[in-house]
């Protein structure tokens, strides 16, 4: 356990892309659709050995205070960090960073993690995550924890890895989510990694580059998002900095981003159908049935997401699942994300 090893873990999803069974007031991280644990608390459990309760620190809405309490009682309350309106990743990396340097100084090393990712491999993760951590401790440069791809996803960003540098390399460059040929161009090169937007640097070190990029972010606290602008991390800070070191390595990562991607973590038939609950499929082949509400029953279909909830139905092409969000939008433009329960009717 590395003695000024900190972890702020960013937990402020809006319950969109898993909606019926997620929504505002239950989003994604507070699922136990995986492994019979919630994602927020399987992220503070493989820390465990790593970084104590009493230096890890929440990031999340304001909204989400009881249930983060509820599902975390061992973090002190005064590290749940939260925050009245959403601002994308940057705010809440640099209220993050404020934190921490009051909580440990500007030397102490912080690792910003994310709570709704599943991690298969938790002692490769631990070992990596060390890694990461004594190299950002020796220098100071930002070092980000990349993922060896393990098939050319199309969902997720990549960096091109450059030379070695004690047990992590140099990083290249950030490219965004590329197109099947190019994704496959990558892993076959063997020089690209997935960008897992998992961070490591010292306090000293995230405040330079704050100072550099994006100084309306220094020393930034809750009490200040009301003025600032909603911009990710990656482009007010990352896109930009020059001194980056990677991680390459396999933990059995994925950010289950969609309904499509969850049916990978979940129970399958021989014929590829990922189910949850009750469900009957008769001649169906790469389906994903979720039944938290009615039980399913469906007959000769083909890559489609089904799921029910007390709240409502989805049904979906496996392809579109990623426009979930433009779908909320259309069904109740005055809050994309809303659960049918608030307005007064059924799904």
């Amino acid at each position: 356990m590395k003695k000024d090893l900190y972890a702020a873990i960013l937990s402020g999803g809006s319950g969109e892309r898993f909606w019926p069974l997620s929504t505002p007031e239950r989003p994604k991280q507070f699922l136990d659709v995986f492994g019979g644990r919630s994602l927020l608390r399987q992220s503070v459990e493989r820390l465990k050995g790593v970084v104590p309760p009493e230096r890890i620190l929440i990031v999340t809405g304001k909204a989400l205070a009881r249930a983060t309490y509820r599902e975390l009682p061992e973090i002190p309350r005064r590290n749940i960090l939260l925050e009245p309106c959403r601002r994308d990743t940057a705010a809440a990396v640099a209220t993050a960073c404020t934190a921490v340097e009051r909580l440990g100084g500007e030397k102490a090393v912080t690792a910003i993690l994310t709570a709704d990712q599943l991690m298969e491999d938790v002692e490769a993760f631990r070992r990596i995550l060390a890694q990461a951590a004594k190299a950002a401790a020796a220098t100071d440069a930002i070092v980000t924890m990349g993922v060896k791809p393990s098939y050319p996803a199309t969902g997720f960003g990549y960096i091109k890895v450059g030379r070695p540098c004690g047990d992590v390399f140099r990083a290249e460059r950030f490219v965004e989510k590329p197109d099947l040929a190019t994704a496959k161009k990558y892993v076959k090169s063997g020089r690209y990694v997935w960008n897992a937007g998992m961070f490591v640097w010292k306090v000293s070190t995230l405040k330079a580059a704050l100072a550099k990029y994006a100084p309306q972010l220094v020393g930034i606290t809750p009490k200040d998002y009301e003025r600032l602008p909603k911009i990710s991390f990656d482009y007010a800070v990352m896109e930009k900095a020059e001194n980056v070191l990677v991680t390459a390595g396999d933990f059995g990562w994925d950010d289950v981003g969609t309904w499509s991607s969850a049916g990978r973590h979940l129970p399958q038939d021989g014929t590829g159908n990922a189910v949850r609950g009750g469900a009957t499929l008769l001649d169906c082949s790469g389906v994903v049935a979720v039944a938290e509400g009615a039980p399913i029953a469906a007959l000769g279909l083909k890559d489609v997401v089904i799921v029910t909830t007390r709240d409502g139905v989805l049904v979906a092409a496996k392809d579109r699942v990623q426009d979930l969000k433009k779908l909320l939008a259309a069904r109740n433009p005055a809050g994309a994300a809303s659960s049918p329960r608030q307005k007064g009717r059924a799904g």
